[in-house]
């Protein structure tokens, strides 16, 4: 989950390496550091220097103010630690045991402990705990070998080296590496963690992300699994991993999007929370235009002729995208008629189903570059190929924010939610964006499949039209109510979620973003399970938040709240005014809509509730210590 940026250039590159890594410190925010290389005429090679520092971007950034750091390469890396502590000597760029060539990674590289071993054999020395340190001093010897044989350039012997290194390696990677004795040359690689290479005027860069090339340039290439890029003040070589040349036009990079302004809020997540109400209103624009249900004229990537042979859908995920497919799921069986499983990514790759016929697989990740989602989809695709029989009917979708990302490269069928940039590490509008593609994907097969009455497939289409409205109301309401009652939870350590039905995943949702900002255990659970074993944790120190939508279940959650509340606990009511709502020692009232589409209105006080206690308690809302934006290792 870490971030990469490198630039070659004919100017100064320690501040845009800086403002790159500043765009990519969604991706982790435990250490930083640069690596430039000043090139000297008289000897025609090149200086290498190095800055790193501990916790956040803006102490390298104070660092560098006081230690000038100059060149015209250079590497940058913000870290999210895996192997080895958060400290400055775990912090990249990693150099090699001759102080010439300097590394950084973002992955993890599954056979460290045998390389690093055979290297200590050598009577190499490591100055760091993390897997990467092993790829430099890996590079200085392979680099050794070529030099005996007197071949070739320093470019194409730092090439060549790397080319061979990574033979060596398993596991997912991406990296950028610079050496000294060849001052003008930039080598990246990839293995299924994401890196785009950048084309600008005389200069080129690499980036984890395309965000981080934005006011730079507006072209660019995605660079494919295994493949390694030579960057030179000439341009870009791209090489297949047998060392073939390859030749691929690049992209422009479209969407303004992909600038990120706080405005006047005191956090991006509070800034996201409150654009909910305009991302609802743009997916509805974009895919349920009020002619809809006439000409089925929704933008959705998925024909009729391909919504008649699915029988059966299978949805992989992690997070928070896990809990809006669980939305999904619910609405697809209990609407639309479509037997529907969701599976954590992270399992599914290791105790997958039995393949059957017939079946819709989605891959759900708002960045796209979900580690555990790629390679379960990945591997699903193997496993469904490998089926020779014409009539064993299999497709897949991707379901995310970014159509610039590895799962809308990979997959043929992708759904963009449209939600914006969002910068906030706790997802909010994202969310929000998933559950709808979700309602699109229950009409739509409610709608084709005919099972259920257009008139009821009408009430939903227009309910959700409605939302946008709600949600505007909602947001100003519970902003203040949860500010004004947030003080009441910071000494909270302890606090149990209840939903039922279309509900439970906001209870999850929920509570995972209380956990997520605010640092305090929470748990959700069915409303119904409570008394089978958690009831046993509740007292008067652990607050029950309990969400009770008029509906199918309405009663029974009501009676779970009740049970609650007899063991003293701390209710507080995610459910309309009314008289039932006064049980409540707080209520978070939301108006009395169709149960189908409560989850879209039920979780804003949740996400609000999260906000106020964690800015209350001081803490880096955004940034929450230990997590990352994206996930992009296993």
């Amino acid at each position: 989950m870490c971030g990469i940026f490198g630039v070659i250039s004919s100017r100064e590159v320690a501040p845009l390496i800086l403002d790159g890594l500043k765009k990519l410190e969604y991706r982790g925010y435990d250490s930083a550091g640069l690596a430039t290389i000043q090139y000297s005429k008289n000897t025609q090679l090149g200086e290498l220097f190095t800055r790193k520092a501990k916790g956040k971007l803006i102490n390298l950034s104070n660092l560098i103010k006081k230690q000038s750091i100059q060149g015209h390469l250079g590497i940058g890396h913000t870290r999210w630690a895996t192997h080895g502590k958060p400290n400055e000597k775990n912090a990249h760029p990693h150099l090699d045991f001759t102080g010439q060539i300097a590394v950084v990674q973002n992955g993890i590289i599954e056979n460290y402990n045998d390389l690093a071993k055979s290297l200590e054999l050598k009577g190499i020395k490591f100055t760091s705990e993390t897997d990467t340190e092993i790829i430099p001093h890996l590079i200085a010897l392979e680099i050794e070998n070529l030099l005996d044989k007197g071949l070739m350039t320093n470019g194409a012997t730092l090439l060549s080296a790397v080319q061979k290194v990574l033979s060596l390696l398993e596991g997912i990677y991406s990296i950028a590496v610079v050496w000294s004795k060849a001052p003008d040359v930039l080598v990246v690689a990839r293995r299924q963690a994401p890196l785009v290479l950048g084309f600008g005027e005389g200069e080129f860069f690499c980036a984890s992300d395309t965000s981080a090339l934005v006011g730079l340039t507006h072209t660019f290439l995605p660079l494919k699994d295994n493949e390694v890029a030579l960057l030179t003040r000439l341009g870009i070589e791209l090489y297949d991993e047998n060392g073939n040349r390859q030749h691929r036009a690049p992209s422009l990079l479209k969407g303004t999007e992909l600038f990120a302004d706080k405005r006047n809020f005191r956090h991006f997540m509070l800034k996201e929370i409150y654009e909910q109400p305009e991302t609802a209103q743009l997916w509805i624009d974009r895919y349920m235009p009020s002619d809809f249900l006439s000409d089925h004229s929704i933008a959705f990537p998925i024909k009729k002729s391909t919504l008649e042979k699915i029988d059966q859908i299978q949805i992989l995920a992690c997070g928070t995208s896990r809990h809006a497919a669980m939305v999904g799921a619910y609405l697809l069986e209990q609407f639309a008629g479509v037997p529907t499983t969701v599976y954590f990514a992270s399992e599914f790759r290791y105790s997958p189903p039995p393949v059957s016929p017939n079946t819709l697989t989605i891959g759900v990740s708002q960045s796209g570059e979900t580690a555990d989602t790629l390679a379960a989809l990945r591997m699903e695709k193997v496993r469904r190929d490998s089926i020779k029989d014409p009539n064993f009917s299999f497709h897949q979708l991707g379901i995310t924010n970014r159509l610039d990302s590895s799962l809308a490269r990979e997959l043929d069928n992708v759904m963009d939610i449209g939600s914006g940039i969002e910068i906030g590490v706790a997802a909010t509008k994202t969310f929000l964006g998933q559950m709808l593609s979700f309602y699109g994907l229950a009409i739509l097969f409610a709608s084709n499949k005919q099972t259920r009455p257009t008139q009821e497939i009408l009430d939903l289409s227009n309910d959700l039209r409605l939302v946008p409205k709600q949600l505007l109301d909602l947001i100003k309401q519970h902003d203040a109510l949860s500010k004004e009652i947030a003080h009441l939870f910071t000494e909270t350590k302890d606090v149990i979620f209840l939903g039922r039905g279309i509900n439970y995943p906001i209870a999850l949702e929920g509570a995972l973003k209380l956990k997520e900002i605010s640092y305090i255990h929470a748990q959700g659970y069915p409303a119904g399970e409570l008394k089978h074993g958690p009831i046993a944790l509740i007292d008067q120190h652990v607050p029950v938040i309990s969400i009770a939508v008029p509906g199918v279940v309405y009663e029974k959650v009501l009676s779970n709240s009740q049970e609650a509340k007899a063991r003293d606990a701390r209710l507080i009511g995610v459910a309309p005014d009314g008289p039932e709502s006064a049980m409540f020692d707080e209520l978070f009232s939301i108006p009395k809509v169709s149960e189908w589409v409560s989850p879209l209105l039920t979780v804003i006080p949740l996400q609000l509730f999260s906000y106020h206690i964690a800015a209350h308690k001081g803490l880096d809302v955004d940034q929450p210590r230990n997590l990352a934006k994206s996930v992009t290792v296993e």
